[in-house]
């Protein structure tokens, strides 16, 4: 029987440019960097290394092996990982936690990082800081509430969406027993922060949803990032109205990372593309802006219909 069109000609991107892409711009020590023949850097790595794990093409477990070898000499003594080489732990401490806690041979590993994690609380949320702003006169510049404690891009700054977006699934997907006591409250805190920092009409953006008064608008990929982060709470009002403004939205998006992240997203909750959105194989072109690693991943992702984004079981110990 032949496959639909459409099937065939996703795997045939997959198969023909995504994966000899991503192998091909692996570099000689195991990591990826942000373009082909530049310096590995977690971030990038980690995206191509889910990619490759998820594709529906055979990939050289040597490549992938290399991957993880990479990220396990990347870590720090503290249980964090560097944005940049010889920098101090980050944000992208999450993906590279994510990556590694599938398997209980770096549990060791995996258990520092999200000890690390815990204990990387923002600054801009403390009760010093919160008591500061209430006694600070005129209109506030937002109105979220400070009692709700997420993740920075910076460790010990400020909330953001998608830095906490990000923790909340590496939390999430490692086993409950690697998982120190403090990590559900944190959780709580973290899922408490993406819902106070939703938009008024569904949706989030990189910061606030009400600037002095104004409301703010919503973005595709701290939308689709903080879907994914929501997935295993309870569904409800606010998050419907989420998946709803991503669904209404779906087909004006006219960039492929944004369209592979919401498309990822979408297909999480079940929700059935509209017909007439533009197709990611053939949006895609040689510009530079679309051949680098994330863009290359999120876009072999996306055309992956078995990925496997959430954990399906606990790993036994």
């Amino acid at each position: 029987m032949v496959e639909p069109q459409g099937i065939s000609a996703e795997y045939s991107f997959v198969r023909d440019l995504c994966v000899p892409f991503l192998l091909g711009a692996q570099n000689r020590d195991g990591g990826w960097g942000f373009e082909t023949n530049s310096d590995s850097r977690v971030e990038p790595s980690c995206w191509a290394m889910r990619a490759l794990w998820n594709c529906p093409i055979p990939v050289s477990s040597e490549a992938l092996k290399s991957g993880v070898d990479y990220l396990l000499q990347a870590q720090l003594k503290d249980g964090s990982w560097p944005a940049n080489a010889g920098g101090a732990g980050s944000w992208v401490t999450s993906l590279a936690c994510s990556i590694l806690a599938s398997e209980k041979e770096y549990q060791r590993e995996v258990q520092a990082a999200v000890e690390w994690l815990c204990d990387d609380y923002p600054r801009d949320s403390t009760l010093w800081r919160r008591m500061l702003q209430k006694l600070r006169s005129g209109e506030p510049v937002d109105n979220h509430d400070g009692s709700f404690r997420g993740w920075g891009w910076t460790p010990h700054t400020s909330s953001w969406v998608e830095p906490t977006a990000f923790a909340i699934q590496a939390l999430r997907d490692c086993p409950s027993a690697w998982r120190p006591a403090e990590s559900a409250a944190r959780l709580d805190l973290a899922t408490g922060l993406l819902y106070d920092r939703m938009c008024p009409g569904g949706g989030w953006n990189c910061g606030n949803p009400m600037v002095y008064g104004v409301a703010g608008e919503p973005l595709v990929l701290p939308t689709g990032w903080a879907l994914l982060a929501l997935h295993d709470c309870p569904d409800g009002e606010r998050k419907t109205k989420s998946l709803n403004w991503l669904l209404n939205h779906f087909a004006k998006i006219s960039t492929v990372a944004s369209l592979a992240v919401a498309r990822i997203a979408l297909e999480s909750y079940g929700r059935e593309l509209p017909r007439s959105h533009r197709r990611l194989h053939e949006m895609f072109d040689a510009r530079a802006l679309s051949r680098t690693t994330e863009v290359v991943a999120w876009t072999c992702l996306a055309l992956s219909p078995k990925r496997h984004w959430f954990p399906k079981t606990e790993i036994a110990n």
